[in-house]
């Protein structure tokens, strides 16, 4: 009800994180969902997903009950999306896109039950703390 979506498929991963599978890039894209609504779910991290146009697959994550309304791209995210698409694609590479404002680009594999990502990245903060 908070995405405003009308999913194909959904799943639950142990650790809070909430799969939405949409029918197409299309409605990843569209999604406008009620942050509100979501956060009062607490701190879960809900993906929507689908095949994706010029990649494999698309995605989206909201996170407000965590304090982050969209992250811009999820590692943890695609850590729960490459086995559930890689079972589906019916292989154990393929290539991510997550649709964000700022977006995306993921090389996604699966290796003997780890994920592996790569991709381009950009430092947005740096610090240091002390023990």
């Amino acid at each position: 009800d908070a995405l405003k979506v009308e999913a194909v498929e959904t799943a639950w991963h142990s650790q809070r994180y909430a799969l939405i599978l949409l029918r197409d890039a299309a409605a990843v894209r569209a999604v406008t969902p009620d942050f509100r609504k979501l956060a009062a779910e607490g701190d879960v991290l809900t993906i929507v997903t689908a095949p994706g146009e010029d990649t494999d697959i698309v995605s989206r994550a909201f996170a407000p009950g965590a304090g982050i309304d969209e992250d811009p791209v999820t590692g943890s995210a695609h850590a729960v999306l490459v086995p559930w698409w890689a079972e589906r694609l019916g292989r154990d590479t393929f290539s991510a896109f997550q649709a964000s404002r700022r977006g995306g680009r993921l090389d996604c594999r699966l290796e003997g039950g780890q994920v592996i990502l790569g991709g381009r990245c950009v430092t947005v903060i740096e610090g240091s703390f002390h023990l």
